[in-house]
């Protein structure tokens, strides 16, 4: 699962709220990647994600866990801790299995076009947009998901 791309889309990388008012949870400095480890990364926990910043090879999110892999680099940037709710993490699974279904290269719902025509034969299919304001959007992750994901949806 992307959670890098999921969180982008919400404008939300999780915080801890413990320390989202002293913005402590960000950790700035000279960070050295080699293997499947960051230095200095002590104050992440065993299984806690993170999110890198300023990296030019390993920027996103991850999970410190032992089979983390990541491309050796040293980096000025940051480290950001983060506390990624266990119902978000369900929805982000959803979205990685819808994904696998609609966005296969033999899915037809991959398909740019909402209407085809050749040959006498013309084909429409149905938009992401509902009923209400029939926008015809192409269907999406992030308009399958909207409602699903909008408790956790920040502005800029």
């Amino acid at each position: 699962m992307n959670l890098t791309e999921i969180c982008a889309f919400l404008h939300n990388y999780f915080p801890p709220k413990s320390k989202k008012l002293d913005k402590s949870y960000i950790h700035k400095g000279t960070f050295t990647i080699s293997g499947s480890s960051i230095t200095p990364l002590d104050f992440i926990l065993e299984n806690q994600y993170f999110y890198v910043v300023g990296s030019a090879l390993n920027d996103g999110v991850y999970q410190n866990t032992p089979d983390l892999q990541l491309s050796p680099e040293e980096f000025i940037g940051e480290i950001h801790e983060m506390a990624v709710p266990p119902a978000f993490l369900e929805i982000c699974k959803d979205i990685e299995e819808w994904r696998k279904t609609n966005e296969a290269p033999d899915s037809p719902n991959l398909s740019p076009y909402t209407s085809e025509s050749f040959a006498g034969y013309s084909y429409s299919k149905g938009g992401g947009g509902n009923s209400s304001n029939g926008s015809g959007n192409a269907v999406t992750w992030q308009s399958q998901f909207a409602v699903r994901l909008s408790p956790w949806r920040k502005l800029k």
